[in-house]
């Protein structure tokens, strides 16, 4: 997921030597809270559950935003360079991009909130099977080490209120616990049974579940002929009627399939800001969708 042209490296350059020559990271507790900024809206939402009211977050992909032709903004970098932290989650727009948004602020720390995690490969077809998964953040399970990571980061970069982060943190793990348990009790009759992404974007909630995501395109690249007529003939053996998309992705080609299987394209979103509330209505619609196979 998330890959850019290199053309759209050319006017980053100049960018990055602005951002290079503001102040420095603000200390912790300066200002309005320590600053830190995050790659994608999940993260941010853990984040802020955690920092309470010692930490701003930025982030780099907001909401809307199109991860496949994302470029930083100025008002971004000039954020970077601002920033006591860097928490990364692994997309694919950091292997690019990492370099040059560690270059706009030397002195803050990047933090790979994905440490410890069981990565799983990106699901799919072509030439982009065996790169792994970015979407941790879509497994309570995994989202519970994310969580952890991102408070012994807050607590190392703010010593001064880690007791509160550690008091947010244990209210955070209760929420996923709760979440767990809710998403087992909804999905957790359907193990082995498949559900139809246009993007594979959901492969550690089934892995958590036992389920098997298909997925139509992988990092862009839509199947061949071959591939589309063995998904359709998967669709149709299995009873698929539906075809889950992104709502910052063209829903054409998943429009096109559904009309062809005789189902309906449903929008989830692995990027929407309240991440709590948003894996509830996306259990809900994958458990909906289960039922009518």
């Amino acid at each position: 997921m998330f890959r850019f042209p290199r053309l759209a490296l050319l006017p980053l350059v100049a960018l990055v030597t602005v951002a290079c020559a503001a102040p420095p990271s603000a200390a912790p507790g300066a200002g309005d809270g320590l600053q830190v900024t995050v790659s994608v809206l999940p993260l941010r939402y853990l984040v802020e559950r955690i920092g309470g009211g010692h930490v701003v977050a930025n982030v780099m992909v907001g909401p809307g935003d199109e991860p496949h032709s994302y470029e930083p903004k100025p008002e971004q970098l000039r954020a970077l360079s601002r920033s006591v932290a860097y928490l990364t989650a692994g997309v694919e727009f950091e292997d690019v991009w990492m370099d040059r948004i560690a270059d706009a602020n030397r002195s803050m720390e990047i933090v790979d909130t994905t440490a410890g995690v069981d990565l799983l490969p990106l699901e799919g077809h072509g030439d982009h099977e065996g790169e792994m998964d970015p979407h941790v953040w879509v497994s309570p399970r995994r989202a519970r080490i994310l969580a952890e990571n991102i408070r012994d980061a807050l607590a190392r970069l703010d010593p001064a209120h880690a007791e509160e982060y550690d008091a947010n943190l244990a209210a955070l793990l209760a929420d996923i616990d709760a979440l767990a348990e809710e998403m087992d009790a909804a999905l957790g009759g359907a193990r082995g049974r498949r559900f139809l992404v246009f993007h594979p974007a959901w492969g550690y909630l089934a892995d958590d579940y036992g389920l098997v995501q298909v997925a139509v395109e992988v990092g862009g690249q839509e199947p061949s002929a071959a591939e589309m007529a063995a998904l359709l003939n998967t669709a149709r053996e299995e009873s698929i009627r539906v075809v889950f998309a992104q709502p910052n992705l063209s829903t054409r080609a998943a429009e096109t399939i559904a009309a062809e299987i005789g189902g309906r394209v449903v929008l989830v979103d692995p990027l929407a800001e309240d991440w709590l509330a948003n894996l509830r209505e996306v259990t809900a619609s994958l458990a909906e969708a289960l039922a009518e196979e």
